[in-house]
This record gives C-alpha cells, structure tokens and sequence, in this order.
C-alpha cells in the first residue's frame, strides 16, 4: 500500500512567508501547535 498524496495532506498558511506548507509524520502529535513552515521562518518570527 501506498501512502498518501501529497495533495491529500492538511495545509498551513505560514505565519512569516505566508507560503502554504503541507502536514509532516514528524508534526502529527503536534498539527494544531505548528504555525511555521520551517526553522528559518521560526527564528525570523
């Protein structure tokens, strides 16, 4: 079995970039908490 599309996943709007940015394995026990799409734009808050 496959895993899904990317396109399938939930989205975010990124708080700095205001870029969209997909839902990660590694943020599954913590979606609601994720506001930044990556490290740069956390430090750039």
């Amino acid at each position: 079995m496959r895993g899904v599309k990317k396109e399938n996943l939930p989205h975010k709007i990124c708080l700095v970039c205001q870029k969209p940015f997909a839902w990660r394995k590694k943020w599954s026990t913590v979606w609601e908490a994720v506001k930044y799409c990556s490290d740069k734009c956390r430090s750039n808050k």
